[in-house]
């Protein structure tokens, strides 16, 4: 039995019956590690010593009690998420160095439910992108195809899950890019609404839209890690105080009765036509299931990437401005006074395409530009959330595509900013509204690359889109795919 291929649920079953040791099971993930991630490149930092350390001591200590669910289950944590005594980069040259002397809230909450971690994942740095291409250390490779790109932000993420690298993960979505990974990788990643996870201890990139979300292999995982992540959290400001339901305990529900809407905005001109199918095979399931199709209308959908690309720059722009070589990461050395410090620091510290958007960010806050730009922006964005807050009277969640192509090649958009953030134009609306979205494969192109699924629900309705991707994982079996990884092991 290959120990790594196991999802969580699986492996907690097995521990549960005492058929394997923590010991075994972490040694099972850092060797397949040393075996599969020089190709995949989807890890930064390894933490083998401390994940066999944690093991040993869960065995040691283990009485006669029943374990949770994530008791000596093996994660990785994307790398803009604090790690007391653990390098964070946030995939930035700015930050090397940089140890956090504090945990953020969510590896507190998963180290007090027993998991443990394997490492710290590569992202597109400070988030920003959607290949994973813009980390300042390495491009993550697509386990599906090594000539391709994992999607990003979170692409180390949704790698390592793909690969078998570990059994869950945590990734961050702050326009799609826990969502578009996901799909591009062929596993499943939650976006959950804006408020139910603590951001505290997450390195912000835009703070009316960063949210942290689990990465699995399978619905019943995601539920598991969300459950058990999120929650009030009174260090976190734009945290809510609102019911966690047990995440687990609707997802066996059938879909009879429910409602589930197609809207029309998001079956675009120019889709690569295989997504198109698989997606429309995947309503097709749906009803089959049980539940009622409608068709909605999102009308200010076409608005979603400009108004996103004002916002999330903006803010970017002000979070940024904190690196500044002064008080932790990288300082240039020789500077003839502080501004020039400041200067060097940054130039050399940032990577272009985070400078590109902190100049975005800065020039639509800037004095005659701010009602011109960033007023108007969110004033689309209001009109946006309106869209989804209608299309919700009328039906439960809405069924769409994550993105309207498959994982491109590694380089293919990398000349060409507006292609990339058009890869994304699918997923910026359900952030701008701060909606909880769920991608879950539905199909393959004829080149085998994976397809996902979008199911976006109401604020705080986690549990609905949790029971629709389960009912359609369940009634499917391309979940159960592993990535060929090239011939690789």
């Amino acid at each position: 039995m290959d120990l790594h291929s196991l999802t969580i649920h699986e492996l907690h079953e097995l521990l549960s019956r005492r058929e394997v040791s923590a010991a075994e099971v972490v040694t099972a993930y850092l060797r397949r590690i040393d075996q599969i991630d020089p190709a995949v490149q989807s890890y930064l930092a390894v933490m083998a010593e401390q994940a066999m350390e944690n093991a040993g001591r869960f065995d040691s200590a283990r009485g006669d009690s029943s374990l949770s669910l994530l008791d000596a289950i093996p994660l990785a944590i994307k790398d803009v998420i604090c790690t007391k005594g653990v390098r964070t980069t946030c995939g930035s040259r700015i930050l090397e160095g940089f140890v956090p002397p504090y945990d953020g809230t969510v590896v507190e909450q998963l180290q007090k439910a027993g998991a443990i971690f394997l490492g710290k994942t590569n992202m597109d740095e400070f988030a920003m992108g959607s290949s994973t291409e813009n980390s300042a250390y390495s491009a993550t490779r697509n386990p599906w195809d090594l000539e391709r790109v994992p999607g990003g932000s979170s692409g180390g993420s949704a790698a390592a899950v793909a690969a078998d690298l570990c059994a869950g993960s945590l990734g961050t979505d702050t326009g799609g890019s826990i969502r578009q990974p996901a799909s591009f990788c062929g596993v499943v990643g939650l976006k959950p609404t804006y408020g139910r996870v603590s951001r505290f201890g997450l390195v912000a990139f835009a703070s009316s839209l960063d949210q942290i979300g689990p990465i699995t292999k399978d619905v019943e995982d995601a539920a598991i890690l969300l459950q058990a992540i999120a929650g009030h959290d009174l260090r976190d400001s734009t945290s809510v105080e609102a019911p966690v339901p047990d995440y687990r305990s609707s997802l066996k529900e059938p879909l009879n009765g429910l409602r589930l809407g197609i809207p029309k905005e998001y079956f675009i001109e120019g889709m690569h036509p295989d997504v198109a199918s698989a997606v429309q095979r995947a309503i097709v399931t749906c009803r089959e299931l049980g539940a009622e199709i409608i068709d909605v209308s999102l009308p200010h959908t076409g608005y979603g990437v400009a108004a996103y690309y004002i916002i999330a720059p903006a803010e970017a722009s002000s979070n940024l401005a904190r690196y500044d070589g002064v008080k932790y990461g990288m300082r240039v050395s020789g500077s003839r006074d502080l501004l020039s410090m400041y200067s060097q620091s940054r130039s050399r510290g940032f990577g272009p395409e985070v400078k590109r958007r902190i100049m975005l960010g800065t020039y639509v806050l800037s004095a005659g530009y701010y009602d011109a730009y960033y007023k108007k922006a969110s004033q689309v964005r209001t009109l946006i959330r309106q869209d989804f807050l209608d299309a919700f009277e009328k039906c439960d969640a809405l069924l769409a595509p994550v993105a309207p192509n498959p994982a491109f090649k590694i380089g293919e958009k990398a000349d060409d900013p507006l292609q990339m953030y058009l890869s994304d134009v699918l997923t910026l609306p359900a952030s701008l509204a701060g909606i909880p979205g769920i991608s879950v494969p539905c199909g393959f192109t004829g080149k085998n690359l994976p397809i996902g699924l979008q199911i976006l629900g109401p604020h705080f309705r986690e549990d609905v889109i949790l029971r629709v991707a389960y009912q359609f994982e369940q009634a499917t079996e391309y979940h159960k795919a592993r990535a060929p990884l090239n011939g690789l092991p």
